[in-house]
């Protein structure tokens, strides 16, 4: 049974829309991909700024001089954004001002963020969803290079295309670190600990920073331990951050022993990138290092405990990025499905925070001795 958070079952569960209302929505997925193109459009060549900051709206005459495009171009955008609901018009005075979508669209981070992520990392790779689906590979990934996951190639991808995958990714998890850091330092006294897949080493960073005795291993793949300490390098604190290489899908690559014993495994926006079959195995070996006071915090946006159905959307929507580019076999899992990992990985769930920055969850787990 999935349990959804209010807002979503008010979403997902009855109908909502008419008949015509529907009708339209139907026709705005046939036209989708060109209804975000219009739209980034409209961004990049500033047009809603534009409108935004004019007293009462602009003509097309206006937006013509302004902008040095064609007259062409500038109708065709202006007609579009009407139909796609990100303007309205003065039919007396054939002037254009924000709707509240367009408002959104101009000046939500979120938006924003994703925007880039989708057309800079995603948009070609998307063409070839269906394939991916079925292979069960990432199958839209090989534009950019024959890599098995986007994750060997990170390193090596364009400048931009780095650029909008670290913006999208360190958006959604540094909203939460404030809160995180109480969590995980405030209720257990930790002085060891792990960051599984730890990436640039944000949140090493923030660990190091926020208490003056803690020691950071970060776990991940060699060419990230190598962009991690090119990335620590200049920090004073950076000294207690060590780097660990791993190939965390080889069964024989295990976690590092400590002679003391380690006090915390940190798993953020990282489980997301595997499996449930790959979870359970991570988490079988992170067990083998935990003692009875170790706790393991997954910090993950779990899509049904959101607040609000917009953030929903989001995040099964980003569950087809990690189909068509990243990996072939992830997704952005509900409850049920991580709850499942655990357990059967021998863990036990402690308690779970929820509505951290950006919607995020952590799930805090430790030993079960039933098992």
């Amino acid at each position: 049974m999935i349990h959804l958070f209010p807002a979503l079952t008010e979403r997902y569960t009855k109908e909502r829309l008419s008949a015509r209302e529907a009708q339209r929505l139907a026709e705005f997925i046939a036209w989708g991909p060109v209804v975000f193109q219009v739209s980034r459009i409209m961004l990049k060549w500033g047009i809603l700024d534009l409108i935004r900051d004019s007293k009462d709206g602009l003509t097309c005459g206006d937006i013509v001089r302004e902008t040095r495009q064609s007259e062409y171009a500038i109708k065709c955008l202006l007609e579009a954004s009407l139909s796609i609901g990100i303007l309205l018009v003065n039919v007396e005075t054939e002037r254009y001002t924000l709707s509240k979508t367009g408002w959104f669209l101009l000046n939500d981070p979120a938006t924003k963020v994703n925007i880039a992520f989708n057309q800079d990392v995603n948009y070609e790779g998307w063409f070839y969803l269906e394939e991916s689906l079925k292979e069960g590979k990432p199958v839209g990934l090989k534009h950019f290079g024959n890599w098995p996951t986007i994750y060997e190639g990170l390193s090596e991808l364009p400048e931009q295309v780095q650029k909008s995958w670290f913006g999208f990714d360190h958006f959604y998890s540094d909203s939460s670190f404030p809160e995180a850091l109480q969590i995980v330092f405030k209720r257990h006294q930790t002085r060891s600990l792990y960051d599984v897949g730890g990436n640039t080493g944000k949140w090493a960073l923030q660990c190091v920073h926020f208490d003056k005795e803690v020691e950071v291993t970060v776990l991940d793949l060699p060419q990230q331990i190598e962009m991690l300490k090119e990335n620590i390098k200049e920090d004073k604190d950076a000294e207690r951050i060590k780097g660990f290489a791993i190939n965390l899908l080889d069964e024989q690559s295990f976690f590092p022993q400590r002679e003391k014993g380690i006090d915390a495994i940190w798993m953020s926006q990282f489980l997301d990138c595997f499996a449930m079959d790959e979870i359970v195995r991570i988490l079988s070996r992170a067990k083998k290092v935990m003692a009875e006071n170790t706790r393991l915090y997954i910090m993950e946006t779990l899509w049904d405990r959101q607040h609000y159905e917009p953030a929903a959307f989001c995040l099964t929507m980003t569950s087809l990025y990690f189909t068509a580019l990243a990996n072939g076999n992830s997704k952005m899992y509900n409850t049920k499905d991580l709850e499942e990992c655990i357990h059967k990985a021998g863990l036990a769930i402690e308690e779970i925070f929820d509505g951290l920055g950006q919607g995020h969850s952590i799930v805090v787990c430790k030993l079960n001795n039933n098992k």
